[in-house]
């Protein structure tokens, strides 16, 4: 039983992402970025992270054994996430040259990468990359969930794993926590 595209398609939409821009240059040398929901870590040695990019995309093209970047957007970067997903702006986003791929400014995030190698994905194609680079900001990420762009929100409760004795702000255990056996050994 093959489950019908509109309904597959809303059931990944239930899970909530992060929004970036793969940019990379195209074949005149000038940079081109398309806007891509599905990203994700893959692993810390090597450093790798991938994105999943449909074949009908342009940037499929310019990525082909090219190095690229993951601009993860902030949350004031709504415009960009349009702009690169076929909805121009004007003016156009701002980008700067990065460490291995031109790079767009007021990213969350962003991730220099080589190639490291493409997979088929269906409809789709996996493009793995060996992270060579990484800058962090303190901005907010922009999200996507249910078919729309969000923000994160405040905290409901005002307290990161409230209640939790796992919770990171609480130190985790100190130095002077004492851990009970849960079963006394045998005498």
């Amino acid at each position: 039983m093959t489950v019908p595209a509109r309904e597959l398609r809303d059931a990944f939409g239930r899970f909530a992402t992060g929004v970036t821009v793969v940019t990379c240059r195209n074949h005149d040398d000038t940079p081109h970025g398309a806007t891509v929901n599905a990203f994700t870590a893959v692993s810390l040695d090597p450093a790798l992270c991938q994105v999943t990019l449909t074949r009908k995309s342009k940037a499929c093209a310019y990525l082909d054994g090219q190095p690229f970047a993951v601009n993860v957007l902030s949350a004031g970067q709504l415009d960009t996430a349009w702009h690169f997903a076929g909805r121009p702006a004007d003016p156009g986003p701002v980008w700067a040259e990065g460490p291995t791929a031109p790079v767009l400014v007021g990213s969350a995030a962003v991730y220099s990468c080589r190639p490291w190698r493409t997979y088929d994905g269906g409809d789709h194609l996996i493009v793995v990359g060996e992270v060579e680079h990484v800058d962090v900001t303190d901005e907010a990420p922009l999200l996507f969930y249910a078919g729309a762009f969000r923000e994160i929100g405040p905290r409901e409760t005002g307290i990161h794993w409230g209640g939790s004795l796992d919770c990171p702000e609480a130190g985790w255990f100190d130095a002077s926590t004492v851990f009970t056996p849960l079963r006394r050994p045998a005498a």
